[in-house]
């Protein structure tokens, strides 16, 4: 099945452009990774700040998330649209809430939530599935984030 509308197309709208994970959603290939990619220095910025603004980053993140992946959703006629990469970034995020900011964390971080984003384990795999629109969208990788998350977690009070 083809797109009905070429994502690129979406690019001069901020909203889009924001869903799309500032262009790197249209990576041809592992979209999703280049969109956790993409968030890793906002993350870096806001941690750097403080633990606050990493946090307002995530909610906002969040929230923001459900409408502007809703609404990118919708103009691409295409349920979470491989070039919908905000999910990632909100997702990305939520992974690095409880521990400290660090090399090793953030790469452990980076992979461990692309892995519980491709596996989806129980809900993230009903979020993904089972509920449509910008909620959906976001949801799975908001719960990918939660267990990815706590095995960082884990790891950065024994491991790394």
């Amino acid at each position: 099945m083809t797109d009905m509308i070429d994502p690129k197309t979406l690019l001069k709208d901020p909203g889009h452009f924001l869903s799309m994970g500032f262009g790197s959603g249209l990576a041809p290939i592992a979209s999703g990774t280049f969109g956790t990619l993409a968030a890793i220095p906002i993350y870096i910025a806001a941690r750097y700040h403080s633990v606050t603004a990493l946090v307002i980053l995530t909610v906002v993140s969040i929230l923001l998330g459900i409408y502007l992946c809703d609404r990118t959703t919708r103009a691409l006629g295409v349920q979470d649209h491989s070039a919908i990469v905000w999910d990632e970034f909100a997702g990305f995020f939520v992974t690095m809430l409880w521990v400290p900011m660090t090399a090793k964390t953030v790469i452990a971080g980076f992979f461990l939530f692309r892995l519980f984003d491709i596996v989806k384990p129980w809900p993230a795999s009903y979020f993904d599935s089972k509920v449509n629109g910008g909620f959906g969208v976001m949801m799975d990788d908001v719960f990918a984030g939660l267990y990815a998350s706590g095995v960082l977690y884990a790891l950065s009070r024994w491991v790394l």
